[in-house]
């Protein structure tokens, strides 16, 4: 990556992406969006790594046009970097925008709780059931992968289980940065069994139909993630071969 010193961008980051119309068949760019995000947000590809739009069109066989038009959607979404003349990079993870993200997931996801609590019939606790035993057996198999998705899964079973499965749609908006820092997080010890816990306390007050505490064990587990920028911070530099993970830190 260039100069390490900031970018010009081509605008400042959408923390809101809109979500893709329903119904309509998904244009090669969209695809290629899709994809290059997934593999941003799990850390395939990582912060610095150049970004070779010739060399992806290729892969998809496909002009160059729609994947620079995913490109710069990405880049609206501050997960690209785009250098004029220098180079298009996957961007470091804004250290600093982290705790505001996680606030505004804590607040969505909250409410998913409260909500799950209240309406939640019996289809939606066998599937919050079914989503906590595969993320044990994940925990078992130390799957780091199928963990994150398992994750994943159980927080859209509540959202579902509330009645209002667009919350889960509007956290995945917000959230993906906080994505690529879990990635790094899952690693520390006893972060598996932790999240088991903290998920088991949140089924367990649906379960009730004690919403306060629903939400209060949603917002205990979120919490969680703000500790984990602080151990983060502590570590010293993080960095790849491509450069440092973070900026702003």
């Amino acid at each position: 990556m260039p100069g390490r010193s900031t970018p010009t961008m081509r605008k400042a980051p959408n923390r809101f992406p809109s979500a893709p119309r329903p119904g309509r068949a998904p244009s090669a760019a969209a695809v290629i969006r899709q994809e290059l995000r997934a593999e941003i947000a799990s850390l395939a590809l990582l912060p610095g790594r150049p970004i070779n739009e010739k060399e992806i069109a290729a892969r998809y066989g496909v002009s160059r046009t729609p994947v620079h038009e995913a490109v710069l959607r990405l880049a609206d979404e501050g997960l690209v970097e785009i250098f004029p003349q220098a180079g298009t990079y996957v961007a470091r993870i804004p250290y600093r925008d982290l705790p505001e993200v996680i606030v505004i997931r804590r607040a969505l996801e909250e409410a998913s709780a409260r909500l799950a609590a209240e309406n939640a019939a019996a289809p939606d606790l066998a599937a919050l059931d079914a989503s906590m035993a595969a993320l044990g057996e994940a925990a078992r198999r130390q799957d780091r992968e199928a963990f994150h998705q398992h994750d994943e899964d159980f927080h859209a079973a509540v959202a579902v289980a509330a009645g209002y499965p667009g919350l889960w749609r509007l956290t995945q908006q917000v959230k993906i940065q906080v994505d690529r820092f879990r990635r790094l997080t899952l690693p520390q010890p006893g972060r598996f069994a932790r999240v088991l816990d903290e998920h088991a306390a949140v089924l367990a007050a649906i379960r009730g139909r004690d919403a306060a505490r629903a939400g209060a064990a949603m917002s205990a587990h979120l919490d969680g993630l703000l500790a984990d920028l602080g151990g983060i911070a502590g570590l010293g530099p993080v960095a790849n071969a491509d450069g440092p993970l973070f900026t702003g830190r």
